[in-house]
């Protein structure tokens, strides 16, 4: 697989049938490795690992219903109280990160309302504040930890 702009990480492997898995710790099964699956597996990674992303508060491929059809999200973080607070959209590396991606996370966030956006192709990555008191956001140059993003 490609080298990607995050940390290294160590991952669990195997081919079946001329198609190769990686274990997926947060859903506990093996998936199809592909080069979305690939970006996925290490940003979740890098979020536990090295952002203090508490693991049990990440859901991966959570469903949701918008405009009355169920769309999967890539990653959803939430609060201990179980809100959801940042949304993660994962493309392959090949996908450049454009406005049609960034309009399917804005859709997503639709229905969760969140305050942090992420869109990574595991190459570039882009973090997004919303403020919805001034019905704005900022673009931050890092991706905060965890603590940040509760505050």
């Amino acid at each position: 697989m490609q080298k990607l702009n995050l940390p290294e990480q160590t991952f669990r492997f195997k081919k079946e049938e001329d198609k190769t898995y990686i274990f997926d710790d947060f859903r506990k099964k093996f998936v199809v490795l592909t080069p979305e699956e690939w970006v996925r597996q290490n940003f979740l990674m890098y979020l536990t690992n090295e952002l203090d992303f508490p693991k049990s508060l990440i859901s991966v491929e959570a469903g949701l219903k918008l405009y009355q059809r169920i769309k999967r999200t890539d990653i959803v973080v939430y609060d201990k109280q179980g809100s959801p607070v940042l949304i993660v959209e994962c493309k392959a590396p090949e996908i450049k990160i454009d406005e049609k991606v960034f309009d399917q996370i804005v859709r997503y966030n639709m229905a969760l309302q969140v305050n942090y956006l992420i869109v990574t192709n595991g190459l570039n990555h882009y973090c997004c504040q919303l403020d919805y008191e001034k019905n704005t956001y900022n673009f931050l140059k890092t991706i905060p930890n965890y603590k940040f993003i509760l505050t």
